[in-house]
């Protein structure tokens, strides 16, 4: 989500107790639900729904649950009343953040989104305030304990799959793609058997903020843990250099 730890940052969601997974899931069902009514429910002939289908895999999501939530979707296609939106504001110190939703109430996920804001010691602003400091990237991780190749092998086989990009951490690659090539790239790696451990479109920061007063680390944190636990809340990204544990 943020920070120098980007990897040991996604190791922790995936670590957490059953009901944070149980809300990826059900974050994960209503993008299916989505896809589905947008595009059908073949993957092959729906780009959207492919992709969702990769990042329900990255989180382990079983492929029983993912093909009975397209079974379902497929009979409800004309009920699903979801709809994306994106807030954008700032945290304590004029911290970025990016707020993308999935709701089928938007005036109670904006009020809950104001409310995480203003808690935090922070304010939602006007569409386009902070987004401008963010490249949205398709970003995979590899876990360099799940994998073999060195890095020049890791480089070869990301560039040769479409890949923009790779770069190289303590405990990690870092694959970076166009948002609408994340698929081919994730697909051409998985069949290179490159075990994957997230494969999702996200807003990148351009640069990162360091926080240094206890306070407003203290006030941001609030921000994110509450939006966190909203149903309605996809994903959020900060520019906030969240320094490791």
């Amino acid at each position: 989500m943020s920070g120098h730890s980007k990897f040991a940052n996604i190791k922790h969601k995936k670590e957490k107790n059953d009901a944070a997974k149980g809300k990826i899931f059900t974050i994960i069902g209503r993008e299916i639900a989505v896809a589905v009514k947008e595009g059908g429910p073949d993957p092959a002939n729906n780009f959207k729904l492919a992709q969702v289908i990769a990042k329900a895999k990255s989180n382990n999501m079983p492929n029983d649950t993912i093909d009975r939530g397209i079974k379902k979707a497929s009979g409800d296609a004309g009920n699903v009343n979801y709809e994306y939106n994106t807030y954008e504001g700032y945290g304590p110190n004029g911290i970025a953040i990016i707020v993308k939703t999935l709701t089928d109430n938007k005036n109670r996920t904006a009020a809950n989104v104001r409310s995480a804001f203003t808690k935090g010691q922070g304010s939602v602003g006007t569409p386009g305030c902070v987004s401008y400091m963010f490249d949205e990237k398709g970003q995979i991780f590899v876990d360099k304990e799940e994998c073999d190749l060195d890095s020049d092998s890791m480089m070869m086989a990301a560039l040769d799959a479409g890949a923009e990009d790779v770069k190289e951490d303590d405990d990690s690659f870092e694959i970076l793609t166009a948002p609408d090539d994340l698929e081919t790239v994730r697909e051409a790696l998985e069949k290179e058997g490159i075990a994957m451990a997230s494969a999702e479109v996200n807003m990148i920061p351009q640069n990162y903020v360091s926080l240094t007063d206890e306070t407003a680390v203290k006030n941001l944190q609030r921000t994110l843990d509450l939006l966190d636990e909203d149903d309605d809340v996809q994903s959020v990204f900060t520019n906030w250099a969240e320094q490791d544990d």
